[in-house]
């Protein structure tokens, strides 16, 4: 694999990139993926860039361990740690119910986003593993050992957590799909 902060670039004669321009190069080039996994995980922007920004901090740290392998999956792992630790430790905080918070509008540009908002909010349901298992596989289209790797789990954990996962974001979304693309349908409805 040739990505760019496996190259060393020259800058002038004999002087080579250190470890720091490596890094840069690198995390030009992770961030944006990192971001969408965290704020898949977490549903939230603001936690999502704080996590991100943990992840990269820890994945300097260990660059030189890191680089030597495959540092996007290193930097996963670290990203997906960090979210199971910040849990655990606030393990107090009291999530809003998905129903709690206010439906999305299907008119002018947020209707872009709709689909978007109903997923993360069914995503938000699933259990901390289905949900990572869900995220990294099918949205960041990672394959099963890379999961399990990722996750220090088994292949078959992954693939059982990935069918019961879609089974029940399927259900989830299904649920939510007519109320939020028909606003005058009422909860009885949705619930036959």
């Amino acid at each position: 694999m040739n990505e760019p902060w496996t190259q060393v670039v020259p800058l002038r004669s004999g002087e080579r990139v250190g470890r720091d321009a490596e890094f840069s190069a690198f995390m030009a080039r992770a961030e944006p993926v990192l971001g969408r996994m965290a704020y898949l995980l977490t549903g939230d922007r603001h936690r999502s860039e704080e996590l991100v920004q943990q992840a990269l901090v820890r994945t300097y740290v260990a660059w030189p361990r890191a680089r030597d392998r495959d540092p996007l999956a290193y930097a996963r792992r670290v990203l997906a740690n960090a979210r199971i630790d910040a849990w655990r430790k606030h393990r107090r905080e009291v999530l809003a119910d998905p129903e709690d918070l206010p439906p999305g509008r299907r008119d002018g540009p947020a209707a872009e986003h709709a689909d978007r908002d109903l997923l993360v909010r069914a995503l938000r349901r699933l259990p901390d593993r289905r949900r990572r298992v869900v995220v990294l596989r099918y949205l960041l289209d990672l394959g099963e050992r890379e999961v399990a790797d990722d996750l220090g789990i088994s292949v078959g954990a992954v693939k059982s957590a990935a069918s019961r996962g879609l089974a029940q974001l399927r259900g989830l979304m299904s649920e939510a799909g007519p109320s939020e693309t028909h606003p005058s349908t009422t909860a009885t409805e949705v619930q036959r």
